[in-house]
């Protein structure tokens, strides 16, 4: 399989160029256009077989669809182009072992070998943190495409690191986070407008968004008018 992002950060697109045999398993609704000789077969399993309608309800509650696209290339050099609901950006994640955790509506797409599936946070994280209770878990060994609202950028965890609540992305099961005030005081916190951060420790991979979605809506809610009947 070969990759190319194109038209980063505000309007990213995915072209991938799969040979005869190679697969792509995707998220609902992300192919923009592909060459005539790729099949495509949606069910709520991985690709070959393996999670089912268990695996489907736990991606639904995680934010994703309960269905997977997997397209199968039946000649040489086919091209499949994606892109995420939200303007933004799109990175490629290299799994090797262990976890990738991943917020909801994040996951764009990953090789058959990677299983997606769903992991449980917490509930005081998900009230406090602006997120859901559940985040999609990306397993085994392959690609993964990881999509944002606005440009994606990268950190290597070594010790700590702080991000403000809805720019998480996605991280390795490595880090783990907490919920924490932005300064020493609650009122300092919520006055300077920063209110509660996420304090990621350890030591992996941490993938941020410089916009998100609920701030972006706050912003435009004001302006808009309301439509007549």
């Amino acid at each position: 399989m070969q990759l190319e992002i194109t038209n980063r950060p505000a309007s990213s697109v995915a072209r991938v160029r799969l040979q005869q045999g190679e697969s792509l398993t995707c998220e609902v609704g992300a192919m923009i256009a592909m060459s005539p000789h790729l099949v495509v077969e949606t069910s709520s399993a991985k690709k070959g077989g393996g999670g089912g309608l268990v695996a489907g309800l736990k991606r639904l509650v995680a934010g994703e669809n309960f269905f997977l696209n997997h397209f199968t290339a039946q000649a040489a050099d086919q091209e499949l182009i994606l892109g995420p609901g939200l303007l933004g950006d799109i990175v490629q994640h290299r799994l090797e072992s262990g976890h990738l955790v991943v917020q909801g509506s994040s996951w764009l797409a990953s090789d058959p070998g990677i299983q997606v599936d769903a992991t449980f946070q917490g509930i005081g994280k998900a009230l406090f943190s602006g997120e859901s209770i559940f985040w999609v878990k990306c397993s085994g060994r392959g690609d993964v495409l990881l999509s944002s609202f606005g440009a994606i950028y990268e950190v290597e965890v070594d010790g700590e690191y702080i991000v403000d609540t809805g720019h998480i992305v996605a991280y390795e099961d490595t880090l783990q986070f907490q919920m924490d005030r932005a300064s020493k005081s609650l009122i300092g916190s919520f006055l300077g407008g920063e209110g509660l951060v996420c304090r990621f420790k350890g030591r992996g991979k941490l993938y941020c968004q410089s916009h998100n979605p609920p701030s972006f809506g706050q912003a435009l809610g004001p302006l808009l008018t309301a439509r007549a009947d």
